[in-house]
């Protein structure tokens, strides 16, 4: 590494995004995954761990708007406790519009029917993206296709 490039300031993160699982949901790898790939991405993450109630949720981005909120589940029941969440945070002002997703394994058979996906994107969810590969490169395009600072 040269002089001039230890003195160049680092890069300002183009979108801030907040992490989080679902209320009933204790698994951490699937939210360290997502945090490296948003990071990768140029994302600043904040990162709220597993077993967040929606109102808890909602507290943390009033407390520091974000530019998208990514939920995850793993346990099977991300469609149950994923559509309060996605409610709460599209019920509160400010946040109605900030580009919100879901996905992971969202029914205890692993995917949630065509009705559970339709009930979470009527909620007020602009993607959802069930378990596997492909949900891996949509959910990458579609946070490529983000316009920077969405919601400043």
């Amino acid at each position: 590494m040269t002089a001039t490039e230890r003195s160049l300031p680092e890069p300002e993160p183009w979108l801030a995004a907040v992490v989080s699982s679902v209320a009933s949901d204790a698994h951490t790898w699937n939210l360290v995954f997502l945090q490296l790939l948003l990071e990768e991405l140029g994302c600043r993450v904040r990162n709220l761990g597993p077993c967040v109630p929606a109102r808890e949720l909602v507290a943390e981005c009033h407390r520091e708007p974000p530019d998208l909120v990514v939920l995850s589940s793993v346990n099977g029941h991300g469609y149950r406790d994923g559509l309060a969440a996605v409610r709460a945070v599209r019920s509160e002002p400010g946040l109605t519009t900030v580009p919100l997703v879901i996905g992971g394994k969202l029914g205890v058979a692993g995917r949630v029917d065509s009705a559970g996906r339709e009930a979470l994107i009527a909620a007020g969810a602009d993607a959802v993206f069930e378990d596997g590969i492909d949900a891996i490169t949509s959910f990458y395009q579609f946070v490529r296709s983000l316009p920077e600072r969405a919601t400043t």
